[in-house]
């Protein structure tokens, strides 16, 4: 396993890291880990097929077709 070391940090981050570690019952190191594991962890893309799928079946083809405004009819996007 790698080491990481951090330079630099402000000393009152470095309390309330130990704090948190306290709370939470672990080391101020496996508190660190923690919180880099939860910040870089990134959720699975899902593709355009998975998206389509998990949308809800709700109403009929007719309610989504195209209706067609008669020439001269309220022009919505002038």
């Amino acid at each position: 396993m790698a080491n990481l070391l951090v330079r630099g940090i402000d000393e009152s981050l470095v309390q309330r890291l130990r704090e948190q570690a306290a709370a939470h019952g672990r080391s101020a190191e496996a508190e660190h880990r923690e919180i880099l594991a939860q910040a870089l962890r990134t959720t699975k893309r899902r593709t355009f097929a998975e998206v389509l799928a998990g949308m809800p079946n709700v109403g009929e083809d007719a309610d989504f077709e195209r209706v067609d405004e008669p020439v001269g009819g309220a022009r919505v996007f002038d």
